[in-house]
């Protein structure tokens, strides 16, 4: 298994509309650990790690067009999974 992390940068409106908290459940849906937290330029910081498959899901769903607020752009770099992390929290 090709596991590995998934970092992606989400702009738009997605402070204050339970984005953190819903990608927090996407994520866990997809058996993945890390965390979503809040920049202070206004947009969240996602952290994933896990199964490639899985983390590429997650970002197709952080790119539709179900997401709480409104998602203007994301922005990802992928790198080698650390394996420092337990569960998905929100930050």
């Amino acid at each position: 298994m090709n596991v590995v992390r998934l970092t992606a940068w989400v702009r738009g409106r997605v402070q204050g509309v339970g984005f953190r908290w819903w990608t927090r459940a996407r994520a866990l849906e997809l058996g993945l650990v890390g965390w979503a937290a809040n920049l202070a330029d206004g947009r969240v910081e996602v952290v994933a790690e896990g199964p490639r498959e899985s983390c590429e899901r997650l970002l197709g769903l952080l790119r539709g067009a179900d997401t709480p607020g409104q998602v203007e752009g994301v922005v990802e770099r992928w790198s080698d999974a650390k394996g420092s992390m337990a569960g998905f929290v929100e930050r």
